[in-house]
């Protein structure tokens, strides 16, 4: 993806920087529920083969420690590269998110009550009217962890420090920020 270049090339420059302040927001963000809405309804799936079992074989290697099952890694793998794909993020982000939030367990859930292994909060389900999604359920996790990332990265204009800050409801501060782009930039770099 040509998103991951200019991410990894903006990270010297966005660690010398301050983050800014962080801003109370009350309740749902409206476009975000639309965003969730759209997602969840949308079925595509991946098409490019080829660059997928590339991808698949290199990626698995570095999810070996995590996962031990390679059925399951495998299927872990595909379903972050079509969501990520979908939703026009680098899969590799989406892998160093899922690691920092719940190490890949799947039915990880936080004291904060949020699901999964990219850690979804479940008012989400109410909000857009889907409440019989299973957020413990890869794919759907993954569909809306994709969705809420890519809408902070766009409301950012692109600053992954602070989408990644409003993913994680700790917008100007730079621990968990920092935490995924060291994941992103040590592991899950493409090669």
């Amino acid at each position: 993806m040509k998103l991951l270049p200019s991410l990894i090339a903006g990270l010297s420059l966005a660690t010398s920087l301050a983050a800014g302040s962080a801003m109370a927001e009350s309740g749902p963000d409206p476009e975000l529920r639309e965003a969730l809405r759209a997602a969840a309804n949308d079925t595509e799936s991946f098409t490019d083969r080829f660059h997928a079992e590339v991808w698949l074989t290199d990626m698995s290697q570095r999810l070996a420690r995590q996962v031990k099952d390679p059925q399951e890694r495998i299927n872990i793998l595909k379903l972050v590269h079509t969501e990520a794909t979908r939703a026009d993020l680098p899969p590799e982000l989406i892998l160093a998110v899922i690691e920092t939030e719940s190490n890949f367990d799947h039915y990880a859930i936080s004291v904060a009550g949020a699901i999964g292994l990219m850690q979804i909060m479940p008012f989400w389900l109410e909000e857009i009217g889907r409440p019989d999604d299973n957020l413990l359920h890869i794919d759907t996790n993954l569909r809306y962890g994709c969705t809420i990332l890519k809408f902070y990265l766009d409301k950012e204009k692109g600053d992954l420090r602070r989408a990644l800050g409003r993913y994680n409801g700790s917008l100007g501060r730079r621990k968990y920020p920092n935490k995924v782009i060291d994941k992103l930039s040590k592991k899950w770099f493409q090669a």
